[in-house]
């Protein structure tokens, strides 16, 4: 057997820069690099070997290791999960900076190689800087934070283990029904070990998405009950456009049998804004139409949803409905007492339509689908319309500017996650292709949006990438901003400043509580009081271009500079704190407190009980 004698860390690279996958027709690197901010626990063994690398597998520099990894999660997300990015750091907090985005991964199923270093395996040098001494556990390092948050969890202990921890990690990052992030600790002195690693494990290696077909039985069995419905409704969510061809089944299945289609933040961009049969988003900050039909529905197709709290009512919007779940995870299918179908969405979709020959929704279900749906892309037209609002803007008047301006494009992108946004975006964004919708929602990060706005430019440089950011999302994490430039990708970014936490100001108060802590007017201060921060200031600091608009058609204005300009562009609007889109929406369990002085509080815990026998009885 010929043997190449490596460090661990060189035989690491060299192992992820030979791994492949065929992405339309084109054989391309599954790894599109590695983010790395190095510190003494992964400068000399990792960087070395990734400094060799060269572009074989390009190593980026980022800012913040939350960010980084950030970027290389929404990367993998614009990929639909077919590419993807590794990410290092050092030891201490270089590596617990990872566990939010991890966790962000854990929770959207999108698939992240974590390589932070580790503390000496020797032990010899203990306590070494950064090091945490768990005098219970002579085995923990701060890694071992990453646990919960990884679906495949290594220390590399011997150089030899890579030889199976490597493949095993992959195959959690290709498998679309376990697909999260995966971890391997790389003590800082095992990573400069070298050992004699067989050349063939080399080699050059595709990796397959796979697609599981459904089993026939359980396709039976859901065939039988979509035959048996005459109200059906699909809420696409986002394992419809992870599956290779999901989108053009769901359309297909959508028209052939009259099935209307609703969306989750994950599913939306699956069928365009303007299709006869799309309903808009479902849920919490749904459509009216969406949310009418999911209420009348006597069975809802959920597609690839993990039926999250805000897609559901807190599981009372459609519990009138047998709910039939396609789904590639079986934990996921079986939620809320569903049939389950387990299998890719488009091989589902396309069986059981093969077994549906002839069966249609009533046609009196799709007519009304197909007005409701009207109605509100009129209503949507109105609302974003509106160029000369009294006093400050909103939210849903901004979005309206964004995607009207001159020279917006269809196959735009949007990205965004936190606060008022992702209700508003979710109402109101006319997503007309696949993949122009890139909402984090399942963790709903604030500070995702600059870095993940970046890692979607660079894999697709050729469309525009518009980050959409609340002021308090920008200020948790903006330094990516400096990274954009630095790497060229250009972003546009619009800041919406309602000076603090409108969403949950608002949220606060619906649950009786004084406005406290949340907008700045109502936060503790000192005798300056809390500054008007100046964020085009800061954005030109980091080396974007940016200015301050004052209404909603400088907006339109900036936004064609923007479009026009080479780097990033930052754009700040004032927004109104208190108003929202009010058509749509259900109810979202928050708990109340029980007892209080405050009437008001007293007065939403009557209503949170009125809504609890609800559920109760009904």
């Amino acid at each position: 057997m010929s043997t190449i004698r490596l460090t661990m860390a060189q035989a690491l690279v060299r192992y992820l820069a030979a791994q492949r996958v065929e992405l339309g027709g084109e054989e391309l690197p599954l790894f599109a690099g590695v983010w790395a901010i190095f510190g003494h626990g992964n400068v000399a063994g990792l960087g070395e070997a990734l400094q060799q690398a060269g572009d074989s597998l390009p190593t980026w520099r980022a800012h913040n290791e939350q960010g980084m990894a950030h970027a290389a999660i929404a990367y993998a997300k614009a990929h639909f999960r077919r590419r993807m990015m590794a990410v290092t750091s050092s030891i201490g907090p270089g590596a617990t900076n990872l566990v939010t985005a991890a966790a962000l991964a854990h929770v959207n199923r999108l698939p992240l190689l974590l390589l932070p270093g580790d503390v000496f395996v020797s032990r010899a040098p203990d306590p070494v800087l950064q090091q945490l001494e768990a005098p219970q556990d002579g085995t923990l390092s701060v890694n071992d934070c990453l646990r919960p948050v990884s679906r495949y969890f290594d220390r590399i202990v011997h150089p030899a283990q890579l030889l199976t921890a490597l493949p095993r990690a992959l195959a959690v990052l290709t498998d679309p029904a376990q697909c999260g992030p995966a971890t391997l600790a790389l003590p800082q002195d095992v990573q400069t070990m070298a050992w004699d690693y067989p050349t063939d494990w080399f080699r050059p290696r595709r990796w397959r998405i796979a697609a599981p077909p459904p089993e026939t039985d359980a396709l039976e069995r859901a065939a039988r009950a979509l035959a048996a419905a005459r109200r059906p409704l699909i809420v696409a969510g986002g394992g419809v456009l992870y599956s290779a061809g999901g989108a053009a089944a769901l359309r297909a299945f959508a028209e052939r049998h009259g099935a209307p289609v609703a969306e989750t933040q994950a599913g939306k961009s699956a069928l365009p804004w303007d299709h006869p049969l799309q309903l808009g988003a479902i849920g919490v900050t749904g459509s009216p139409a969406a949310n009418r039909l999911a209420e009348q529905a006597d069975l809802v197709l959920a597609l690839g949803t993990r039926l999250q709290d805000f897609s559901t009512g807190s599981g009372q919007l459609f519990r009138q409905a047998r709910l039939l779940s396609v789904n590639v995870n079986a934990l996921d299918g079986i939620k809320a007492d569903a049939v389950a179908l387990t299998g890719d969405a488009a091989l589902c979709l396309e069986a059981l339509s093969a077994r549906l020959d002839g069966w249609r929704a009533d046609a009196g279900w799709s007519a009304e689908a197909r007005a409701l749906a009207e109605d509100w892309r009129a209503e949507t037209a109105r609302v974003t319309g509106q160029r000369q609002p009294h006093g400050l803007p909103y939210d849903g008047e901004v979005i309206g500017a964004v995607q009207r301006h001159p020279g917006s494009e269809r196959d735009d992108i949007v990205v965004c996650a936190a606060g008022t946004l992702p209700a508003e975006l979710h109402k109101l964004w006319r997503a007309a292709t696949p993949g122009g919708y890139h909402l984090e929602y399942g963790y709903s990060c604030m500070g995702y949006e600059i870095a993940g706005g970046l890692g979607v430019k660079m894999a697709r440089p050729e469309r525009e990438v518009i980050v959409m950011v609340g002021d308090g999302s920008y200020l948790m994490m903006n330094s990516e901003l400096a990274t954009s430039v630095m790497l060229d990708r250009k972003l546009i970014v619009v800041v919406l400043d309602n000076r603090g936490y409108g969403c949950i100001n608002r949220l606060q108060q619906a649950c009786g509580g004084a406005p406290f802590n949340n907008l700045l007017e109502d936060c503790r201060q000192g005798r300056h009081g809390a500054p008007r921060v100046d964020f085009a200031a800061h954005a030109r600091a980091l080396g974007a271009e940016a200015e301050h608009v004052s209404d909603i058609a400088g907006l339109e204005a900036a936004l064609v500079r923007a479009r026009a300009a080479e780097r990033s562009y930052l754009i700040v609007i004032d927004t109104d704190p208190a108003r929202t889109t009010e058509a749509g929406g259900c109810w979202w369990e928050v708990a109340v407190p029980e007892v209080s002085e405050r009437a008001e509080v007293r007065a939403a815990r009557q209503v949170y009980e009125d809504r609890l026998r609800r559920r109760q009885y009904e």
